[in-house]
């Protein structure tokens, strides 16, 4: 019974740590940076439309792979993502476009930054012309399209920051793949609308 209990409690950090790593923040780049993140909080509203999904993340870092499972909740007045480990919730963000409002498990690390995570998804999801109107000096956004689909590009004074590959058009649906550069991790976001 013991032993049940010291495995299902490693489960239970292995899986904080995910959401740790979810954050890109988790461990500290090996030479200072010239800037810290670029800090997007764009308003709901910016998205343009309503969007209710389901994803599953998997963060690999440093050679390690951790997975989560979020539920995304977005409308013209408020984001509010959902994380859980082992069915329990282990994290909460909630922003109205003013205030941002953070919850996590007391055992997740303090480097776990609902900025952080805010910022990821609206890189992530928001269109081209939302983001840069609110990039400050020195930030540019690129999006292309091949073959092979579509890529976003956040550089700051041209060195690529974060890549993003959309395998489809669409920002949503599917499988996203978020490669931070500066941070050293990579976020694969598999997204299905929520059936409820």
């Amino acid at each position: 019974m013991q032993t049940a209990l010291i495995a299902a409690s490693r489960r239970a950090l292995a899986a904080l740590a995910a959401a740790a790593a979810l954050a890109g923040c988790a461990i500290a780049p090996s030479a200072p940076a010239p800037v810290a993140r670029l800090g997007l909080q764009l308003p709901p509203a910016s998205l343009g439309q309503s969007l209710s999904l389901q994803q599953h993340l998997t963060v690999e870092r440093a050679g390690r792979t951790d997975e989560l499972d979020t539920a995304l909740e977005i409308d013209a007045q408020q984001l509010t993502l959902v994380g859980l480990a082992l069915g329990q919730r282990v994290m909460t963000v909630q922003y109205d476009g003013k205030e941002l409002k953070t919850w996590r498990h007391f055992m997740l690390p303090a480097q776990v930054r609902g900025e952080d995570v805010l910022e990821d998804l609206q890189l992530t999801l928001w269109p081209a012309p939302a983001i840069r109107a609110a990039l400050p000096r020195g930030w540019q956004l690129q999006d292309s399209a091949d073959g092979a689909g579509m890529r976003r590009t956040l550089s700051f004074e041209q060195q690529p920051i974060t890549v993003i590959a959309y395998p489809t058009a669409q920002r949503w649906g599917g499988q996203v793949v978020l490669t931070n550069l500066r941070y050293h991790y990579r976020l694969t976001i598999t997204s299905a609308p929520d059936p409820s």
